[in-house]
């Protein structure tokens, strides 16, 4: 795993099995925040890329807890965000029973985990059903953490594997980490090489594509790369807010009138990188079979609301695509889960998979893109890389301190002093 200039070598999972983990509680951090749908589980892809560390400690003889979230449960109990299918699908992806608690750190935590035997998996209820765990307030975190650290023996160990939860500073990810020996799984291991693979001289051309519903939740990171990039395509819901900083009326589509002025200011900025669509695919009403049709973007009609980017948008996005040698993209180019407006999304994810094909370096980044990958079909192989985690992704590609990763540098610099000691 990269680090910083300047910061300890984070330790990995690796590291700790060399060191041995036989007989030893390992806490393990995981993102296993799945999408349901009437209690079932939609896309099992986080529980996919999950299962590798949490097998390989499992499989080395550890005693192994994992701690999740599903949802906003706001602080307390909610059954419909019980991890109950979680532990399910997580038990059918490891070949192992998985066990699971009925509270977070309240007896019935501590009682399964005083009886794990060695290779034994327990995952916690809902992280997130305990308030600590997102408070602002360090004392209330750290008292969740250490009750947390309680269920482990005294030579336990915290892995971090929730790549896409390292960007908040919350109990089960930041504080913990202070608390045990600490460790980078290999997820999180392999996001944050990848993405200092695109941070840190990346090969050129190197193309950016954004889409997703609103600017304001991609600003930072447009400000981020626009000055770094070849190009930097936009689609997605938001790309009716830079076409109404054009001056051209987007009819019902999805806009946000108060970023107007910052789109104008961006595309003079960068008239010869940003992208946007020229033909939108648009609708009458929000349903999957409402009337469609395409048109130009300059003709969107009144009442009407656009939903996807035209065929020509792709067609021009994947010339510009094809040529280039690193690609990131996060956001799908229309709504994907509506067939008839998933043809932007798929036609641009295909250009990506192609120029991955011709030797590129491509990235996803999490999200909405992830899981339009695997429903439309597409080949997750013919992506370099998928991110599990949307907005670590961009945060780090935006430059920001991620707390989750800061407290493994910070645990490594402690066991590098130790040592030298």
């Amino acid at each position: 795993m990269t680090a910083p200039a300047g910061s300890a070598p984070v330790r990995t999972l690796k590291d700790l099995l060399d060191e041995g983990v036989e007989g030893r509680t390992v806490l393990v951090r995981s993102d296993l925040n799945v999408p349901l749908d009437g209690g079932a589980i939609t896309d099992p892809g986080r529980i996919v890329a999950s299962a590798p560390t949490i097998s390989a400690l499992a499989e080395a003889g550890a005693k192994v807890i994992v701690m999740a979230h599903l949802g906003r449960p706001k602080g307390e109990p909610d059954p419909a965000l019980s991890l109950a299918p979680v532990a399910a699908k997580l038990g059918e992806v490891l070949g192992r029973n998985v066990q699971l608690a009925g509270d977070v750190v309240g007896q019935d935590a501590l009682a399964r985990s005083e009886g794990l035997t060695d290779g034994d998996v327990l995952l916690l209820e809902n992280i997130r059903f305990d308030p600590r765990e997102t408070s602002k307030d360090d004392a209330e975190r750290e008292a969740l953490a250490r009750a947390l650290v309680d269920l482990v023996d005294g030579d336990g160990a915290f892995v971090s594997d929730g790549f896409g939860v390292v960007h908040r500073k919350q109990a089960s990810v930041y504080d913990v980490a202070k608390l045990l020996p600490n460790y980078a799984g290999t997820l999180v291991a392999a996001e944050v090489d990848v993405l200092a693979r695109l941070t840190d001289n990346p090969e050129r051309p190197y193309a950016v594509v954004l889409g997703g519903s609103k600017v304001s939740d991609k600003l930072a990171v447009i400000e981020a790369l626009a000055p770094k990039v070849d190009t930097l395509v936009i689609g997605g819901g938001m790309c009716f807010t830079f076409l109404a900083a054009q001056g051209v009326p987007v009819g019902a589509s999805l806009l946000q009138e108060e970023m107007i002025d910052t789109c104008k200011g961006l595309l003079e900025r960068y008239a010869d990188v940003i992208h946007i669509p020229r033909d939108v695919v648009v609708t009458d009403s929000f349903s999957a079979d409402a009337e469609s049709k395409t048109v130009s973007a300059l003709d969107i009609p009144d009442g009407w609301m656009g939903l996807d980017i035209g065929p020509q948008s792709v067609k021009r996005f994947a010339a510009i695509l094809s040529g280039a040698k690193t690609v990131f993209w996060n956001g799908p180019m229309g709504v994907f889960e509506f067939e008839k407006f998933s043809a932007g999304t798929k036609g641009v994810a295909e250009a990506i998979i192609e120029a991955t094909g011709k030797g590129g370096f491509s990235v996803v980044g999490g999200g909405d893109s992830a899981a339009a990958v695997r429903l439309l079909g597409l080949p997750e192989d013919g992506f370099s890389h998928i991110s599990t985690g949307g907005g670590a992704s961009l945060e780090y590609l935006e430059g920001k301190t991620l707390p989750g990763i800061s407290a493994l540098e910070s645990g490594a610099a402690l066991e590098d002093r130790a040592q030298e000691g």
